[in-house]
């Protein structure tokens, strides 16, 4: 059964259009923490970065049905993206008609700002589309005229010191824009920033936890980890494992829920966990108690569990295409990385508590082994620092994964909420 899932797999990334370019995204949140639209990082293989994404119909159309969706309270939503562009692209007389609701165009600081960009851009925005200004200098004064011309200036916290934060928004006030802080790395510069007004925020501030000394795993998460513990027990028996989750039935419930949803394909109803271990195998419960073990805490935005799925699931796709074995265990890994920041335990404490083997352990402590390599290829990925890429396989597969996983991270999430 587990090979077949496999090939079937291999061959769907084999069968995926590949892009002339890699592609990530990084989520732009607002004070409540809710995703409201999506920076597209890019990298062309060929060095012509706008024009990879501008002027292919295919790569559009991916980033409008792949990159721009997101599952919220079990509902398939559409966000808008932030798409970087040069002066000379937005100034070409073949610039694309991209759809409105789709796209926000974003303008980088070593733009050279001229009468003739200017009017391009009161063009765009008169005709209804929404522009952005990143790297924003205040010192510099060509950046002046462009401020009553965008919707939205993106303010790199890292860069210009929260110090002087305060002075430089009080300055901006006249010109009534939303003003996104960028580069928040943790959840104290997140407080700051809300406290000046910040209505948008970017940056990796979601996976950082905020420790708790001597915290504990709670809930429903007991209940998993004595699963998780008893599927690395080798002569472990259906009998066994139900005993097990029979102390949280509503759980089990969630969990059938989603192996009968359209994330595992199955032509009959599963009924019973015993039933589910028939069908599919110790392995793939094993998948579906870990994943759970990743579910939403309260207080915890979705967006950390949907990262920790689409993290998980690349790593497992990575790990297939470079014919690793126990594929499995990098889904594991890359599931659990963030584990932390959504329990608020550091790692080190966390997996004293979680039964994981040993080299599992050593991949999520210090990126180590065969399992921590991938991981942090996958992490690299994600943060759009193409460059810096092992390229454990073609660099095209990077993207064919990464987008096979968001969407697969999707349908999970919309089956969990649904249980």
């Amino acid at each position: 059964m587990e090979c077949r899932v496999v090939s079937a797999v291999l061959k769907s990334l084999n069968d995926a259009d590949q892009l002339p370019v890699l592609l990530a995204r990084q989520p732009i949140y607002t004070k409540n923490q809710d995703v409201v639209a999506f920076e597209l990082l890019f990298r062309s293989q060929s060095g012509e970065v706008d024009r990879s994404i501008t002027d292919d119909a295919a790569t559009l159309a991916v980033i409008t049905n792949s990159y721009s969706s997101v599952c919220s309270d079990g509902e398939i939503r559409t966000l808008p993206c932030y798409l970087k562009l040069t002066d000379k692209v937005l100034l070409n007389s073949n610039f694309p008609e991209l759809p409105k609701e789709s796209f926000a165009l974003e303008l980088l600081g070593h733009t050279e700002v001229t009468p003739e960009l200017l009017e391009r851009l009161k063009q765009l925005a008169r005709t209804g589309y929404r522009l952005v200004l990143a790297d924003y200098d205040p010192s510099n004064p060509k950046f002046e005229p462009l401020l009553s011309i965008v919707h939205v200036l993106k303010l790199d916290i890292l860069k210009l010191g929260l110090q002087e934060l305060p002075e430089i928004i009080r300055k901006l006030k006249p010109y009534n824009l939303e003003l996104l802080a960028d580069k928040v790395e943790n959840k104290e510069q997140f407080r700051q920033c809300l406290e000046m007004g910040f209505s948008l925020y970017q940056g990796y501030f979601l996976s950082k936890p905020i420790p708790v000394r001597g915290r504990k795993i709670t809930g429903n998460k007991v209940v998993l980890l004595q699963l998780l513990a008893e599927l690395q027990n080798p002569d472990t028996t259906a009998a066994a494992l139900e005993q097990i989750a029979v102390n949280d039935a509503a759980l089990t419930f969630k969990i059938l829920k989603v192996v009968n949803s359209a994330a595992f394909s199955l032509r009959r109803e599963v009924e019973s966990l015993s039933h589910a271990i028939t069908l599919l195998g110790l392995d793939q419960i094993r998948r579906w108690v870990t994943l759970f073990l990743a579910g939403a805490e309260p207080g915890k935005p979705d967006e950390l569990t949907r990262n920790m799925l689409v993290r998980g699931r690349m790593c497992e796709l990575l790990a297939e295409l470079m014919g690793r074995p126990h594929a499995l265990n990098y889904f594991v890994v890359g599931l659990l990385s963030q584990l932390d920041a959504l329990l608020d335990i550091e790692m080190s404490e966390l997996m004293e508590q979680v039964p994981l083997q040993q080299e599992i352990k050593a991949a999520l402590l210090t990126r180590a082994g065969m399992l921590g390599e991938v991981l942090q290829d996958v992490e690299v990925y994600e943060r759009g620092e193409f460059a810096a890429l092992q390229r454990l396989v073609d660099p095209s597969y990077y993207e064919v994964s990464y987008r096979h996983s968001l969407l697969w991270a999707q349908s999970v999430m919309q089956a969990m909420s649904e249980g």
